[in-house]
């Protein structure tokens, strides 16, 4: 080679496959005519939004192909929504991308909606050329490393639809003997209690204790009966060292064992690491306080109650009374 590229590709090898999720928004402004085709859906080439979400989805897809150093990723979902404003006679275009992999989304997601724009513009002209396209960002974007993440304009909105625990009272117990005896400062219990409260939920209780079965349940049974927590979180103690006793603490003070999310975390976690099979946590229900032991690493803690989020609101409903 005569020199070095002026251009490199990252390399995202060693990175973990997370779930992603990006949100992004544009929107086009259109003469009256033009914009009652698409509202009638008189539009002499047929309708207007329907084109457009395909033309969305497709060049989402397409995404690493027309930009040189995006990532291809696997897309689980590509979803595209239309708002109509007859006020300024404009279409906003939104575009939501998911998936799980090594890099973030958010490039598909305003591909999407740069996708159906254009379609838009490109079937809209013949009825009046005088066509603005404007406002495209990144709305929002979720997983990996950094977390979440919103756009200035947007964030208390966005922060807004994001407190799913609604105020729900919750606890966090880190099982740790080094965290306990202060040899080691406890970082799941506070990365945790700062999750909650971005969702919502009112922390009403952290403890760090040993790993001894007595301490578990007495701090276990605590929040639940004086704390009057709706959920319990434990971090730590699941493993198969002789010191894990955490999944035996808690099988002894269930009145219903749940299997199923120990699976799901398990399962989860086997994506970033085949270790997650070798934790032994079940979840399982106290009275009315719903309790799933972590794992005890930051990271896994994290990723576990990311991996929960979509069933955890409902699980809670289900077990106040809710509907199924």
């Amino acid at each position: 080679m005569a020199g070095e590229s002026a251009f490199h590709m990252i390399d995202v090898g060693g990175k973990p496959d997370t779930h992603r999720r990006a949100v992004a928004q544009g929107e086009i402004i259109l003469a009256s005519d033009a914009f009652e085709a698409i509202d009638r859906r008189n539009n002499l080439k047929g309708d207007v939004l329907a084109a457009a979400e395909m033309a969305g989805i497709m060049t989402a897809k397409r995404t690493s192909e027309l930009i040189p150093l995006c990532h291809p990723l696997p897309l689980e979902s590509v979803r595209l929504s239309f708002t109509l404003d007859p006020e300024r006679s404009s279409v906003m275009v939104f575009c939501e991308a998911r998936t799980t992999g090594k890099t973030g989304v958010e490039m598909e997601a305003l591909a999407g909606v740069n996708g159906a724009l254009l379609s838009i513009y490109d079937l809209s002209k013949a009825v009046n050329p005088a066509i603005d396209i404007t406002n495209v960002r990144l709305c929002t974007k979720e997983g990996g490393k950094s977390g979440f993440w919103a756009h200035p304009a947007q964030r208390e909105a966005f922060q807004r639809e994001r407190t799913t625990l609604e105020n729900r009272r919750i606890a966090i117990v880190t099982v740790s003997d080094r965290c306990s005896r202060g040899e080691m400062s406890d970082s799941s219990g506070p990365a945790l209690a700062d999750v909650i409260a971005s969702r919502g939920g009112k922390v009403v209780g952290t403890s760090v204790v040993a790993d001894e079965r007595a301490l578990i349940q007495r701090e276990v049974l605590r929040a639940a009966h004086e704390l009057e927590a709706a959920l319990v979180l434990t971090t730590g103690g699941t493993g198969l060292g002789a010191r894990d006793v955490t999944p035996e603490a808690l099988e002894e003070i269930y009145e219903r064992p749940i299997p199923g999310i120990g699976q799901c975390l398990r399962l989860s976690g086997s994506r970033h690491t085949p270790l997650a099979w070798l934790s032994r946590g079940e979840a399982g229900l106290v009275g009315s306080t719903l309790v799933i032991p972590l794992p005890g690493s930051r990271r896994g803690a994290l990723e576990g109650i990311e991996a929960l989020e979509p069933i955890l609101v409902h699980a809670l409903d289900i077990i106040e009374g809710g509907a199924h």
